[in-house]
């Protein structure tokens, strides 16, 4: 058996061991056993499910948005300042009163997001809703979607994985503790008979 081979041997006997009878094993190794096992299993299985189930749901958001969403012309009603308080806002966009036609036919007012500096009678291309509301923006491309998707996928497993493994670090340190608490009142027992100590 080359070195490697007796290496990973050796590394999963001793993950392996606490599962198997030994006079040596004590509760402590058992239940740490048990809390490495569940954190595996919610760390692997747990963040995977979480990580389709949200890419998919915004997949189907993405999808749903550009279904729904359509362009449409729309003339301003007012100026869109300009100057340092368009500087302020997003990206240089204000927000202004404008007009557009509805799909049903009907005239609408509101306000939208428009680059700064427009005047009043300027014609701007909006996304409006299939109920003639205008939308927060354009609709998430394909590839975007599929990115940003990937993306809310990837936090949703962090998000699910994270905790696991925090929370399985924190027992195993108790687990430890317990550990370190049985074995110095065990020594305490037995370190008299053992002789003098050297400390």
């Amino acid at each position: 058996m080359t070195k490697a081979g007796k290496a990973r041997r050796e590394r999963r006997g001793d993950v392996l061991w606490r599962w198997r009878r030994n006079p040596l094993r004590r509760r402590e190794d058992v239940l740490e056993a048990w809390v490495v096992l569940a954190v595996w299993l919610v760390a692997v299985i747990g963040s995977a499910a979480a990580a389709v189930v949200t890419a998919r749901a915004a997949g189907a958001e993405f999808a749903h948005q550009r279904a729904d969403r359509h362009p449409v012309g729309a003339v301003l009603l007012a100026d869109a300042p300009g100057g340092t308080s368009a500087a302020r806002s997003s990206g240089g966009r204000v927000r202004v009163p404008l007009r557009w036609t509805a799909p049903d036919g009907s005239s609408r007012t509101g306000r939208a997001p428009v680059d700064s500096g427009l005047r009043a009678g300027a014609r701007v291309v909006v996304w409006q809703d299939g109920q003639g509301r205008i939308a927060a923006g354009r609709p998430t491309g394909g590839a975007d979607g599929v990115v940003q998707a990937g993306l809310f996928g990837a936090a949703a497993a962090l998000a699910v994985a994270a905790p696991a493994c925090l929370a399985g670090a924190a027992a195993r340190a108790h687990l430890d503790r317990r550990r370190l608490t049985r074995w110095d009142r065990e020594w305490e027992r037995v370190g008299p008979y053992w002789g003098h100590r050297t400390s």
